[in-house]
């Protein structure tokens, strides 16, 4: 038969026998279906980052073929329901941040409201980001669209990081961001007002592609039985896995933690002279 198909015999017996796979190979494998199970939504850039963290020197194209043989696939794209009203009476503010160029953190704030399906009803979270690290650093979550929630995910932000000189505020034009009490309190922290433009969402951008990853990463993934399990496990995403552990690309593939980490002065190193 080899004869008459013209081939070896050592080739027949290779197609035969398929070659053992390297054991390298089977426990890179086994990284990235772990990286995968840990993080579904992130596609091969990201889960390469993160195995060359964990001490893996391999690239992206390796991680895609796996991935693909594998059929690691991420989440699939849902629409968001519209939460803005911004048919109101109230002052708008121009767009500040439009024309920012950010070189630290505490300059710029972005602030955004989205919907959380429970099992029986809806309920409403509130962010604020910080602009140049991408941290959330005030969120609340509750029944009501009203400024109480902002107000709420607003003084987290304050009490934990304060208002320097020249802070600038953004968020849509919506009436729980434009209410008296809301700017009445950002006036009275000496922090200015931006406000995005008409029918413009990419005015802020950053806070849609926030919204976007708790969207795909944490709540389509999810079954809320009630507001106080919605507020549990949203505040370990928040706080722990988005702020604390998961990567962005705009951040050189660190979390905002660690991206602000690298910020501090490093203490100059000091040696103890005897006379």
């Amino acid at each position: 038969m080899c004869y008459l198909a013209e081939v070896s015999r050592a080739g027949f017996y290779r197609h035969r026998l398929p070659a053992a796979v390297p054991r390298e190979e089977l426990v890179l494998r086994d990284a990235v279906q772990r990286v995968a199970l840990e993080w579904p939504a992130y596609g091969s850039r990201r889960i390469t980052h993160e195995l060359q963290q964990r001490g893996w020197t391999v690239n992206r194209k390796r991680v895609q073929r796996i991935m693909r043989e594998d059929n690691l696939l991420c989440l699939r794209h849902r629409k968001f329901i519209v939460t803005t009203d911004s048919k109101h009476d109230l002052p708008v503010y121009a767009n500040l941040a439009g024309s920012m160029v950010l070189t630290g953190i505490n300059q710029l704030w972005r602030a955004d409201i989205t919907y959380i399906r429970l099992a029986e009803e809806f309920v409403y979270l509130a962010v604020v980001l910080d602009a140049y690290s991408r941290r959330v650093i005030g969120w609340a979550l509750d029944r009501t669209l009203q400024d109480s929630l902002t107000l709420m995910a607003l003084e987290m932000a304050l009490a934990q990081r304060g208002a320097r000189p020249g802070l600038v505020h953004h968020s849509d034009r919506g009436v729980q961001y434009a209410s008296h009490a809301y700017t009445r309190i950002l006036q009275e922290h000496g922090i200015r007002i931006s406000m995005s433009r008409t029918g413009n969402p990419w005015d802020n951008a950053a806070c849609e592609s926030f919204m976007k990853t708790l969207k795909y990463e944490e709540v389509y993934r999810c079954e809320y039985r009630d507001l106080a399990d919605a507020y549990a496990r949203l505040g370990e995403f928040l706080e722990v896995i988005y702020n604390q552990k998961r990567l962005h690309s705009a951040l050189d593939y660190r979390s905002p933690a660690e991206f602000e980490r690298s910020l501090l002065p490093r203490a100059p190193a000091t040696g103890v002279v005897r006379v």
